[in-house]
């Protein structure tokens, strides 16, 4: 699918994966970018019109179905189509380890990981086949494929989005819309910082300190490029890190 004058939504875009996936699709002649997160989204707002698309900021639950079909409802009465849905907003046990995590963050971390993903692409594909059909990219880790201990919940979540989204196959014949997923290994976000409550945990320390980190820009190249190539239907696509240079 060509990019231009396509209309996207992007979850978790106020920082991170989502914001720079959001800039990319704008980079790339995005008419619209819809950006979707609980909060923060004026700088993200600010960086998708400066590339050139227009920007509408909705403040988003994803673990809420009212708040998703409000976002669905809300990109169809402004663009009226969506073809683009980037379900990336995500959350892992924060500073707390496995199973010393509350049980109401853990129930937190499943609404948004994986609920938001299956409710997103089951709300996107009426309006993407009133397009005439679209793309969805989905946001795994490579800690789908790995027991991660200290975050089993988040583990358990990404590799649901795996499966999910190998299921999702037949939809690219019933509806036009292909849906496909993206396996980062660890990216520069705010995301690692949380693991130790502001800083890096001492249990991802090793991991973190033995390889070079993915940036957010890297991984939306990604996700363009899974927008752009008509072959792809539930690929799943890793993206790993490189052992860190001295």
């Amino acid at each position: 699918m060509d990019v231009k004058d396509r209309v996207a939504i992007v979850t978790g875009s106020a920082s991170g994966i989502g914001r720079a996936t959001a800039i990319a699709l704008a980079q790339a002649g995005a008419r619209g970018v819809v950006l979707a997160d609980v909060q923060g989204l004026d700088a993200a707002v600010a960086a998708v019109e400066a590339a050139g698309a227009e920007a509408l900021p909705v403040e988003t639950d994803v673990s809420d179905l009212g708040s998703l079909r409000t976002l669905f409802d809300q990109t169809e009465k402004t663009f009226g189509r969506l073809d683009i849905l980037h379900n990336n907003a995500g959350m892992g046990e924060g500073s707390g380890i496995w199973p010393d995590v509350d049980p109401a963050r853990c129930a937190a971390i499943v609404g948004v990981n994986l609920t938001g993903v299956v409710l997103g692409t089951q709300l996107a594909l009426d309006p993407m086949k009133r397009s005439g059909g679209g793309v969805v990219i989905n946001t795994s880790s490579g800690g789908a494929f790995v027991p991660l201990p200290p975050q089993a919940v988040y583990a358990a979540t990404k590799a649901g989005v795996v499966h999910f989204t190998r299921s999702c196959v037949p939809l690219a014949e019933s509806h036009g819309v292909r849906v496909n997923c993206i396996c980062p290994g660890l990216v520069d976000t705010p995301m690692i910082l949380e693991t130790g409550g502001g800083e890096v945990a001492d249990w991802l320390r090793p991991v973190h300190d033995g390889v070079t980190l993915l940036s957010p820009e890297q991984i939306a190249e990604v996700v363009i490029s899974l927008v752009r190539d008509d072959s792809k239907v539930a690929e799943i696509v890793t993206v790993e890190n490189n052992p860190a240079t001295a």
